[in-house]
């Protein structure tokens, strides 16, 4: 087993975890994971994820607004912008163990679930509040290159891609922006071929493991609940693909991760 693991990307605030996330998450030392980013999709979520911030030392929090939950900053039917809203994710940004604003982004596989009419000025206004922070963000996109690619120029972030699905053509726009790039285990899979290729592509120095948990289990464990002790899969497909041991893969994605999230190594 190998020790020193960060999931740079996890969801214990989601339902999923309720029967168990106490006993899990005080488990994960064991299993080598030392440090957990608990992402927010909904304001709701941000809100969990900083009271779990404050109840595991290890666990930090990002706060944001997911493409599906858009509503929550467009109003759908003014076409305008909550500002209201804006405020409290400004005020829970500034929390001390919120490290990112995220997830944020496009996803137009989904539409149905909130269109892009409404996803676009969502992410747009977070990306701004972002640079106007200072804070690095994560970036959740599918099926969406262009539009996400496009105001990941205009605005410059910093932060991370995660569960990068793209072509080794987009990892090459994301890493010329400095940004990083996040992958779950999906890594794993048999028919992974655009993720192998963007891990053999990318340089280590800008490659970062998670879970997305309670989603993308690593095969042999597809399919169940994941969680953030299945990282070692992940971890060593990364190190085979890059010819690394999964030691030093592991040190590698910790460093990255404390760099990017602003956290001392």
């Amino acid at each position: 087993m190998v020790d020193g693991i960060f999931d740079s990307h996890a969801h214990y605030d989601d339902d999923a975890f309720d029967a168990d996330r106490d006993r899990l998450l005080r488990s994960l030392a064991s299993h080598g994971v030392r440090r957990v980013m608990n992402v927010g999709s909904s304001m709701e979520s941000s809100r969990t994820g900083i009271q779990l911030g404050k109840e595991y030392d290890f666990l930090y929090s990002s706060v944001g607004v997911h493409p599906d939950s858009a509503r929550e900053i467009c109003d759908e039917t003014l076409r305008e912008i909550c500002d209201e809203t804006l405020r409290e994710l400004a005020e829970l940004a500034r929390e001390p163990k919120v490290r990112a604003l995220g997830e944020i982004g496009l996803d137009y596989h989904y539409e149905d679930n909130c269109p892009r009419e409404i996803q676009i000025p969502a992410f747009e206004r977070q990306l701004a509040l972002a640079k106007e922070l200072d804070i690095p963000v994560i970036i959740h996109t599918r099926e969406a290159v262009n539009d996400t690619l496009a105001l990941l120029k205009k605005y410059q972030p910093r932060g991370i891609v995660h569960c990068f699905s793209g072509s080794v053509e987009m990892a090459k726009e994301v890493l010329k922006l400095g940004m990083y790039i996040g992958f779950t285990g999906v890594l794993t899979f048999k028919n992974a071929r655009k993720a192998v290729e963007v891990v053999q592509y990318a340089p280590a120095d800008r490659l970062l493991i998670e879970t997305d948990c309670p989603y993308m289990a690593p095969e042999p464990l597809r399919g169940r609940r994941c969680d953030s002790t299945m990282l070692q899969y992940t971890l060593a497909r990364m190190a085979e693909l890059k010819g690394l041991t999964p030691e030093e893969m592991a040190a590698i994605t910790w460093k990255n991760a404390c760099t990017v999230y602003g956290l001392p190594e």
